[in-house]
């Protein structure tokens, strides 16, 4: 038998260990965070760790109010570098049970969404459809929470922004109108919510694609209603200008602040919670400017029968007591007790809003 050279038995030892080891090499986990990285696979966004690549939102977001079987019910988020700091809701189903359900279940949901940071939160027991509105208001917030991280950045081009009118109550339910606005047009408009029920399904259908296309072409609020649909058509008006005031202030703070000096106040354009009266909705809205009202509104109010005149006489005085004091300390007009109470708590929540 021909005996092996030791040299050769050295020399064929090492190759095989060399080639085990390029084996093992090559069988590492595909897991490892480099080779996963390098895949897109399971590698934490790049942006965050770049400054400004990815802007974290600040801010006190409302979300869009979601009707339910017993009410209506709308969340506002205070956020801070992206995380919830705090929620509360501004409406709630009201009268009879459901004051004793909303008391129970609203405290634990707005502790739940600062916990949980999303909406992906569990229902509160026995408030079943209180939760579902609760949720969906509160994933249209973080919605607009995260467009208003994304408009932050880029400063060099145009940025789109979605701005969500007030809810106007008409005749046959609620029309809250919602536009995307970019460069200073309206690139998208929307309802998100509309009379619902019996005729009203049929009248909105046909109303609402033709309003929706109409808000896009004129650019402005100023647009003919549709024939059949008065009262939608003027709700959707009213609360498309409203939207369209909330955009323009939007636009107007996000200019000069490299421009102007630090120093100079920016206005700012808050809209409070809605008061629920004993006759109808009162809701107003507020510009504030270096820490002063500028201006007071109504954007809602009691309407129908004797309601129309002690509005018209009360809502003005009020308005004007408003911007006066630069406070929600006002003194009620003679008359109008419920209508002052109500526009008194919502001018709160509106200076609540600008830090007022």
């Amino acid at each position: 038998m021909r005996k092996s050279h030791p040299i050769r038995r050295v020399v064929l030892a090492g190759a095989a260990t060399v080639s085990g080891i390029v084996l093992l090499l090559s069988l590492k986990p595909a897991s490892d965070p480099g080779s996963a990285q390098a895949a897109g696979i399971g590698a934490p966004p790049a942006a965050s760790a770049q400054g400004g690549a990815q802007a974290a939102a600040t801010g006190t977001f409302t979300g869009d109010a979601a009707q339910t079987q017993y009410g209506a019910v709308q969340v506002r988020l205070s956020v801070a570098n992206g995380k919830i700091t705090k929620a509360e809701t501004v409406q709630a189903p009201q009268g009879g049970q459901s004051d004793q359900i909303t008391a129970n279940a609203v405290p634990k949901l707005n502790q739940a969404a600062v916990t949980a940071g999303t909406a992906d939160i569990d229902a509160v027991s026995g408030a079943t459809y209180t939760s579902a509105g609760y949720k969906k208001s509160l994933q249209s917030a973080l919605y607009k929470a995260q467009a208003s991280a994304g408009s932050s950045q880029g400063s060099g081009s145009a940025q789109a922004a979605t701005v969500t009118g007030h809810a106007v109550q008409t005749q046959y339910g609620a029309v809250q109108v919602r536009i995307t606005v970019n460069g200073g047009k309206i690139a998208k408009a929307e309802t998100v919510q509309a009379p619902k029920g019996g005729q009203s399904d049929q009248v909105t259908a046909n109303a609402v694609p033709k309003l929706n296309q109409a808000a896009v072409a004129a650019g402005t609020a100023d647009i003919d209603a549709v024939s059949g649909a008065t009262y939608t058509s003027a709700g959707y008006k009213e609360s498309l200008q409203s939207a369209l005031d909330k955009a323009q202030a939007g636009a107007g703070a996000s200019q000069g602040s490299g421009s102007q000096g630090s120093g100079a106040a920016q206005a700012r354009t808050v809209t409070g919670k809605v008061s629920q009266t004993q006759y109808g909705p009162v809701q107003v809205r507020v510009t504030v400017a270096g820490g002063k009202v500028t201006k007071a509104e109504a954007v809602q109010t009691p309407k129908g029968g004797q309601s129309d005149q002690v509005t018209a006489n009360a809502v003005p005085k009020l308005n004007q007591a408003a911007v006066a004091a630069g406070s929600a300390d006002i003194d009620a007009v003679s008359g109008a007790t419920y209508t002052s109470a109500g526009y008194k708590e919502s001018l709160q929540s509106a200076l609540d809003q600008a830090g007022g």
